[in-house]
């Protein structure tokens, strides 16, 4: 039986272009391999019955015994490298979105789009903030633009959390990049969270408007104009993408990368921005082009998904009447919160 399971996942390996330059073994009764490719290393001990969890590029090992289940480990794709290990037995998964914290064109009113600018010391702090709002919420992996105040508001979220693992950022510009950001201690390993960064969940470019003053440009073109440009659906801005553009790579990256993570059982987090996250809310709550149109997020609010049994749950709403599409710290995510904390009590 161990022997039928080894050689079914070794095919999975190499069907999935996962098996490169690999060293391969079995041993006895129980099959065990070990995987190295590419500066990814996999030890599998086939002990018990076997299952993976595989959706495109999102590849798993789930080691499964009588009394147990645990994610082993994961490759986000062959191009990331990513890897991490999950010790929860759990049904459900989260999924946490955070719009990055104020930024210094934020500040200064500026079209910032995908100009690379950090966050200002208010966006540190409600990056800060926004980290201790989910301190309790384990997290598997995280997820960011390939922007700095995205970046920035990952780290400074996870200096807050409980479990005080260290968010590592995977290199994946070059061989050399993956070779040479390994960790060697497997006791270190646990207690790191891989980081994913990718440029699809970038902000909306905003083309001959990056850079220009907010309401200079409004005085310039006229109001209705620039309203357009920023929250029509589908007309963009000079030289720009519109947020159906937005859309399209943003959610086509979180179905092809980030569900079959929730799918998995991993528990996730998304650092992005505005016109991403809502591109990808779009998705989670199944609004229309015209609904998504009216959805603000605010800075550095964190915002709760639950995914069970093949559905996101919301367990963040609108605040109030008066400041609709803002998502708040709501009672239900407080509910969601105490339930964890009573976990790592016990």
């Amino acid at each position: 039986m161990a022997a039928t399971v080894f050689h079914q996942a070794l095919a999975t390996l190499q069907s999935n272009c996962y098996l490169g330059v690999s060293g391969l073994s079995q041993e006895n009764g129980n099959a065990s391999f070990r995987l190295i490719s590419k500066g990814v290393k996999l030890d599998i001990n086939l002990l018990g019955r076997r299952t993976y969890c595989s959706r495109k590029r999102t590849f798993s090992i789930i080691e499964a015994s009588t009394s147990q289940t645990t994610i082993f480990g994961s490759v986000s794709s062959p191009s990331n490298g990513a890897t991490s290990d999950s010790g929860k037995k759990s049904s459900e998964a989260a999924l946490i979105l955070i719009r990055h914290g104020e930024s210094m064109w934020n500040e200064k009113n500026l079209f910032t789009g995908c100009v690379d600018v950090p966050l200002t010391k208010k966006g540190v702090e409600e990056a800060i903030e926004a980290g201790k709002r989910i301190s309790s919420i384990p997290v598997d992996i995280i997820y960011t633009s390939a922007l700095i105040r995205a970046q920035m508001t990952a780290m400074l979220v996870m200096t807050e959390h409980r479990r005080k693992k260290v968010p590592i950022i995977l290199h994946n510009e070059s061989e050399q990049a993956k070779a040479w950001s390994q960790i060697f201690s497997e006791d270190t390993h646990k207690q790191c969270i891989p980081v994913v960064t990718a440029w699809q969940l970038n902000e909306r470019m905003y083309g001959e408007l990056q850079g220009l003053n907010k309401q200079e440009t409004a005085e310039r073109y006229g109001k209705e104009q620039v309203h357009e440009w920023r929250r029509s659906y589908d007309t963009p801005p000079p030289n720009g993408e519109s947020l159906e553009t937005c859309a399209e790579r943003a959610v086509a990256y979180f179905t092809d990368h980030i569900e079959p993570q929730l799918l998995c059982g991993k528990n996730v987090m998304i650092a992005a921005h505005g016109n991403s996250l809502r591109s990808i809310i779009m998705y989670l709550d199944e609004l229309t082009s015209q609904e998504v149109i009216s959805l603000e997020l605010s800075t550095g609010i964190p915002m709760l998904y639950i995914f069970k049994e093949g559905k996101f749950i919301r367990r963040g709403s609108p605040v109030a009447p008066n400041e609709a599409g803002v998502y708040a710290y709501t009672k239900r995510l407080a509910q969601y919160r105490q339930r964890l904390d009573e976990k790592f009590q016990s």
